[in-house]
């Protein structure tokens, strides 16, 4: 079975940064493209950031060249490192992949940019 669990989130100040990981299982991890959603209260999911097989990566606007995803396909590991944040980058925040026409999620790790 398919199974993604991350972990990472927490609270942080404007400015400081985070590095979320999400534990994939279930499936041949190297072959998929794996992605960093996100989700604010009142607000639909959005994408965040997603990396290739081959490691090419694309960003939302909103956090291009501050927010870094990466894999390690020898540990089936994503990661989204997060650099210079924003309140408004508050969401509870899901690793994702999609399979065939099926996608799965994780349980979401909770990011909160506060001071």
């Amino acid at each position: 079975q398919v199974q993604l669990v991350e972990s990472g989130g927490g609270l942080v100040q404007p400015g400081g940064s985070l590095r979320l990981s999400c534990a994939a299982s279930g499936f041949t991890f190297s072959r998929y493209i794996m992605s960093w959603y996100r989700q604010a209260p009142g607000k639909e999911r959005e994408l965040v950031a997603a990396i290739s097989s081959a490691g090419n990566t694309n960003y939302a606007d909103s956090v291009k060249g501050r927010f870094t995803i990466s894999r390690d396909n020898a540990e089936n590991m994503v990661y989204l490192q997060m650099n210079s944040l924003k309140v408004e980058d508050t969401a509870v925040y899901y690793c994702s992949v999609r399979l065939m026409l099926r996608t799965y999620w994780g349980q979401g790790t909770q990011v909160t940019v506060s001071s």
